[in-house]
């Protein structure tokens, strides 16, 4: 048994067990600790040599295998879990040592309670990890926030176990506070809108054109091999070729068309709209998992209304236009997560580096996509780029497939197919691009009804009007 580990890990599940062995496969010693005794078991068997990997059931005992600073992972269920932890650590930690939650904490969670242990001498990290359990073990991407000195103590061991996009690691110091909890959560709200549009694609082949499992199997592996490269639509293509292990047929058709979520897609979705940040296609891809969640009605209200009989498309041209309406969709998306980033870093005071985000986005997180080294370009080429679609060289790219983004929202639109993602995307992309849009009634409205005021294009100053009733 060594004297002292190099790393500690409070939460020994799935995500914990992996991530405390992909610590020690990369050559630190690591100790963790859960109130289930199976789960500690299970890691000192799977890990093999107590020198290398141990756990114990007792916060006394794990916090003093540490070695000082003590560099305390959680990986526990965001909320009053993560207090509790805390508390039970505190009493066996000296100053200076490093608590770092990697949960989906709610980010003023994180900077209340980096206030908290500051006070105590204690440095607290929101450092959020992308990649599932998998990632977990073999290289997820990881968005650490807090001091910046402190994070030198950690910064050696999240190099060595995070993905790597081209021997680069997948991981970077992103600001202060709740940066990072901050940056996981506009993922997660990312991959919340990519979910969504790649639902309805699917939905679209299999209605309009037909294409049944076997197809779309293909089709989207296709796509991967192409510009839509990316986690989510490898992994799609591989659901369509599952076969059902309980019955005839293929999974996918058996699963129950009921979405659940966490909560961190709801959560971008709200901020955004504090900040005043436009992010429809997450808004609405939040806004239908909660409509699936209504099964029973939606059966009800299916046998009451008649719905249109899809026109016949020609095959091949609804599969190439379906794979330009999601690479438009898609750059939409992280267009809006980047802008909500971007204005964050300002409100917040995280000195957030766009093309540093998008850097480690590259490999071990969901939302990774070949589309992410063109978006780090954009960024390192002009830092201060406000907004994705006013880079030149994403502009042929929005160019070149609007156009089938337009004609597919016409089409679901006619023949009662429901794109709400995509048709948000495009409706985002009209109303960002146009010189002049119709709010000026708004504000002629609400200066009639309340004398809210407004401005001139014709003249400086505020103005209000006693409207003629």
């Amino acid at each position: 048994m060594a004297d002292t580990y190099d790393f500690g890990l409070v939460g020994l599940g799935v995500m914990g067990r992996n991530f405390i062995l992909n610590v020690a496969d990369n050559g630190f010693t690591a100790y963790g600790n859960d109130l289930d005794e199976e789960k500690v078991n299970a890691l000192i068997s799977e890990g093999g040599d107590t020198s290398k990997v141990n756990a114990s059931t007792d916060a006394k005992t794990f916090v003093a295998a540490l070695s000082t600073p003590r560099k305390i992972m959680l990986l526990v269920p965001a909320g009053k879990v993560v207090d509790i932890v805390i508390e039970s650590l505190l009493p066996h930690l000296d100053q200076g040592d490093i608590i770092i939650d990697g949960g989906n904490s709610f980010f003023t969670d994180t900077d209340r309670r980096e206030a908290y242990l500051k006070e105590k001498g204690i440095n607290f990290f929101g450092a959020g990890v992308s990649g599932g359990a998998k990632g977990a073990r073999k290289g997820p991407s990881i968005m650490p926030g807090g001091s910046r000195e402190a994070y030198q103590y950690v910064k050696p061991v999240f190099e060595a176990v995070s993905a790597k996009y081209k021997g680069e690691p997948c991981v970077a110091y992103l600001g202060p506070k709740s940066a990072g909890n901050y940056v996981k959560m506009v993922h997660n709200g990312i991959e919340y809108g990519l979910m969504q549009l790649t639902s309805e694609i699917y939905d679209l082949l299999k209605k309009a054109g037909g294409l049944d499992n076997e197809t779309l199997h293909q089709t989207f592996a296709s796509w991967n091999a192409g510009r839509l490269q990316s986690f989510l639509v490898e992994i799609t293509s591989q659901i369509f070729a599952q076969k059902d292990d309980l019955g005839d047929g293929h999974l996918v058709d058996k699963i129950l068309d009921k979405a659940k979520q966490k909560g961190t897609g709801k959560w971008t979705s709200q901020n955004a709209m504090d900040l005043g940040i436009p992010v429809p296609t997450i808004d609405i891809a939040v806004s239908m998992r909660e409509i699936s969640a209504l099964k029973n009605e939606r059966l009800e209200a299916d046998k009451i209304y008649d719905r249109p009989t899809p026109e016949s498309v020609v095959k091949d041209s609804l599969v190439g236009k379906a794979e330009q309406a999601l690479y438009f969709s898609f750059i939409m998306t992280y267009a809006q997560g980047m802008h909500q980033l971007a204005d964050a870093s300002n409100e917040y005071g995280y000195e957030l580096q766009l093309g540093e985000i998008a850097k480690i986005w590259r490999a071990g997180c969901i939302i990774r996509a070949a589309l992410l080294a063109d978006i780090t370009e954009a960024f390192q080429a002009d830092a201060g780029l406000r907004n994705l679609l006013l880079s030149p060289s994403f502009v042929p790219k929005v160019k070149e497939t609007v156009g089938a983004a337009r004609e597919l929202v016409a089409y679901g639109a006619t023949n009662g197919i429901p794109l709400p993602g995509l048709s948000n995307a495009l409706t985002y992309f009209d109303a960002y691009t146009s010189g002049r849009l119709p709010l000026n009634l708004i504000q002629a409205q609400r200066d009639y009804f309340g004398s809210h005021t407004y401005e001139r294009l014709d003249q400086e100053g505020i103005f209000h009007t006693e409207w003629e009733d």
